[in-house]
């Protein structure tokens, strides 16, 4: 199994990032991350934030394709940090100062001022080469990147649209846990390492895709969350239209039925939205 070392990292995406390591599809890969602050909690560097351990090239990958990173483990440290200050998150304005509390982690829960909140580790940053430009780790947008969404778990498929031979995978920003909307910047932020394994698919998608056992999440991340709310909408009905071959109105009112849509996170330079769409409208169970 190949090791990606936490040192070997990005802060950004790009087509011109290096592979440290070279994978064939069926291969798995253990992900060694920083957290987002790389352990830097007193005074932090943003351009430093959000280290993605990679990229590794994925034999086979090519523009087009759907690169398939099924995660099969998430290992937590015993301890995790959450910050926040004047001018970070949705309420940044009413916080004064910069605030760190340093949270223990049991095997079922972060202890938080005695209080114990149930564990959800999650992946935070997942993100493969651009089509065109370059974005910061902290950013999301088609590639994946920091999409902050909480499905993002063990025994989870994410799905990320290939746009450079090889995809170039990265990911870090772990979580031990998040709520919806990571509201003060931060969440429980460790270290850890992810296993995930590897698989490439002849689909072609738009955005980010994350499959559970009963259901497709469609991730969208665009400055403008009205912007988002509607284009993952858009995408959820074309994606239901699409499987089940229904006119678009169909699609449309199938969806107002039974899809979900939610906030992953509003606190980055491109908020994520996310479409839920649930496997027993194709299944017919």
């Amino acid at each position: 199994m190949k090791i990606v070392p936490a040192q070997r990292c990005v802060y950004s995406f790009s087509a011109s990032m290096v592979p440290v390591e070279e994978v064939y599809p069926g291969e798995q890969v253990v992900f060694e991350t920083l957290d987002a602050l790389g352990g830097n909690y007193d005074k932090i560097d943003f351009s430093k934030v959000n280290p993605a351990a990679g990229p590794v090239f994925v034999n086979g990958a090519k523009p087009g394709d759907t690169l398939k990173v099924r995660i099969k483990r998430i290992e937590l440290p015993r301890r995790g940090v959450i910050v926040t200050g004047k001018g970070f998150g949705v309420l940044g304005d009413e916080v004064e100062g910069f605030h760190t509390k340093e949270l223990e982690i049991e095997k079922w829960a972060v202890l938080f001022d005695g209080m114990r909140i149930p564990i959800h580790p999650m992946v935070g940053v997942i993100g493969v080469a651009p089509q065109e430009g370059e974005y910061p780790t902290g950013t999301a947008h088609r590639h994946g990147g920091n999409m902050d969404t909480k499905e993002i778990t063990e025994n989870v498929t994410v799905h990320l649209p290939v746009f450079q031979e090889g995809a170039l995978l990265a990911l870090g920003d772990v979580h031990a846990t998040m709520g919806d909307g990571e509201v003060c910047v931060s969440a429980c932020e460790v270290p850890a390492k992810v296993v995930v394994e590897i698989d490439v698919s002849k689909e072609e998608i738009k955005w980010p895709v994350i499959e559970t056992n009963d259901a497709y999440y469609i991730i969208v991340s665009l400055p403008d969350i009205e912007e988002a709310l509607k284009e993952v909408t858009r995408e959820a009905v074309w994606f239901i239209q699409r499987r089940k071959t229904v006119p678009f109105t169909d699609a449309y009112m199938l969806a107002s039925l039974s899809v979900d849509v939610g906030i992953s996170q509003l606190v980055n330079p491109a908020k994520t939205v996310k479409a839920r769409i649930p496997k027993y409208i194709f299944t017919g169970v």
